[in-house]
């Protein structure tokens, strides 16, 4: 036994020193200093911690010391998370959470600058704005980097922040598509999705394919898969390419009273009155139709409509493909359970918003400091971190995609699919409104959204119009927003507001989260990249 361990750990160690030869051999092809004088590189993120420097090492880092032995890194974030890690919550003496942003500027102005500074998509666009980042677009052309297999949405994306010049590069990025099953459109005798449809033809595909009635009812659509929670982010979802506000930046006014949000009401809201979206009563349904014996077990599947086989179309970002195959892998273990039969097209698009995705996620934007103390070995650990020798040692991941297309690869153990469909459309742009700010300095700005769903239920209902139901929301949140002028933490402190409560958190939270809670799952058998 332990002799079969041994070789397998062996084994596993030749691969991925092997394939670290060819990456050491391009490295030193350009290397401009063979000096052995040891030199700093200090490289800050968002969040430092002791789980989050490891992580950070061993997924980016270890292999460019390994190979650029003369540079010790240093990393630094701009906040610590075990500060608040153990705090127990007190409604009653919330701490002021500190500024992101402010917290990075210190990072990158301070006394002891970071050379190397790992953002997401909000801050790089503020950080460009502020000139506080060094332009990469004299450097790429200086050293002849080559961009040509990038990704085109990738580069896109950050030009999009940058007045057309690139101020970061990203190694990795993650995206999201529409899940179609097949079975359930040929049951139907409807033709399945293709790439580039607009949001009328899926609606109009959705309604097609639903069929059935009770515990029995397949459904065309669902905005993601564990439906049944909030109607009004549905309706956000739908929307999200047209960049709707709920309220205006300063969070004083709501904005929710439009044409624009009428129209997406009425289609989102049609499409659950039909039951051609499920809503919580089918979900509550679904659980008391459980036969007696299965009742109260557990069944992995269950709760993830589409994976169950009850959704005909479904919305997420690329790490469902693994868990798509992982269910298809371990079937036998799993009662009653047929794998589906799945593939991908792009996400739909709006007429007003033609050829805009949703939801492209950059998890690791990388970018040197203006006032970066070591500006070289900066700009020669992104060279290296997104170098086409790195993506192909990194490109076994199956929860981010590369950003060089030529290592973009389907799952080996699932069936080929149209993994195109994650990359071919342009990002949304970055909104103008800075969220993170808003939440922080108002933490109550959620209960504005509560009279949404309000809203939602009385068009689906029939009970109001669009019109109707939104002027009412716009009211009630008005009369929400002015009570947080003098009380930004809301509740009761504020003053009662005759609206209910949501079921989860506000809708204008970003899908990144989830992205970097997915990332997080992430190990590998033969690099540095381990579990977080």
């Amino acid at each position: 036994m332990e002799k079969r361990v041994w070789m397998k750990r062996a084994a596993a160690t030749t691969v991925a020193l092997t394939m670290l030869v060819p990456l050491m051999a391009a490295c030193s092809k350009g290397e401009k200093d063979s000096s052995t004088e040891k030199r700093v590189l200090r490289i800050g993120t968002l969040y430092g911690g002791k789980d989050n420097e490891p992580w950070f090492r061993q997924q980016y880092t270890d292999t460019f010391e390994f190979t650029h032995p003369n540079i010790e890194l240093e990393i630094v974030g701009a906040i610590n998370n075990d500060d608040s890690r153990f705090q127990t919550y007190d409604p009653n003496n919330q701490q002021k959470q500190p500024d992101v942003y402010e917290e990075l500027k210190k990072m990158l102005t301070g006394q002891n600058p970071v050379d190397v500074v790992v953002v997401d998509y909000t801050q790089l666009k503020r950080l460009v704005q502020d000139n506080l980042l060094q332009q990469l677009d004299p450097l790429i052309a200086q050293d002849k980097f080559d961009l040509t297999d990038y990704v085109p949405t990738v580069l896109d994306g950050i030009k999009q922040v940058g007045d057309n010049n690139l101020y970061a590069l990203t190694p990795t990025f993650s995206a999201s598509a529409l899940f179609y099953n097949k079975k359930l459109f040929q049951d139907a005798g409807v033709s399945v999705p293709t790439d580039g449809m607009f949001w009328p033809d899926i609606v109009d595909l959705a309604r097609r394919v639903s069929k059935g009635e009770g515990k029995d009812r397949k459904y065309g659509l669902s905005f993601n898969r564990w439906p049944g929670s909030n109607g009004i982010y549905d309706v956000q979802n739908y929307a999200s390419t047209l960049q709707l506000k709920t309220w205006d930046d300063k969070g004083e006014k709501m904005l929710v009273n439009t044409q624009g949000w009428a129209d997406a009401l009425t289609v989102v809201a049609g499409l659950y009155k039909d039951d051609i979206i499920p809503d919580s009563d089918d979900v509550q349904k679904m659980n008391e139709n459980k036969e007696g014996g299965d009742a109260g077990i557990y069944n992995p599947v269950d709760n993830d409509w589409f994976l169950s086989g009850r959704v005909a179309m479904t919305i997420s970002d690329f790490s469902y493909v693994n868990e798509l195959t992982l269910a298809k892998d371990n079937a036998s273990k799993i009662k009653n359970f047929t794998p589906v039969d799945w593939d991908v097209v792009t996400v739909p698009q709006h007429q007003q918003a033609a050829g805009i995705g949703g939801n492209i996620y950059y998890s690791q934007l990388m970018s040197i400091n203006a006032k970066a103390q070591n500006p070289d070995d900066a700009w020669e650990f992104i060279k290296f971190t997104n170098s086409p020798e790195l993506a192909k040692l990194k490109s076994r991941s199956q929860y981010e995609l590369s950003s060089r297309k030529s290592f973009i690869k389907a799952s080996e153990s699932a069936t080929p699919f149209n993994i195109a469909a994650f990359y071919s459309l342009k990002p949304i742009p970055p909104s103008a409104t800075d969220m993170d700010k808003l939440y922080r300095e108002k933490p109550g700005i959620w209960e504005a959204t509560n009279a949404g769903n309000d809203a939602f239920n009385d068009v689906v209902k029939g009970n109001k119009t669009a019109k109707e139901a939104l002027a009412d929301w716009e009211t009630k949140g008005n009369a929400v927003l002015e009570k947080l002028k003098a009380n930004p933490n809301g509740g009761d402190g504020g003053g009662t507001i005759d609206v209910k409560p949501l079921a989860e958190a506000s809708g204008e939270a970003t899908s990144t989260d989830s992205a970097e809670a997915t990332e997080s799952t992430e190990a590998t058998s033969t690099d540095a990249a381990v579990a977080r």
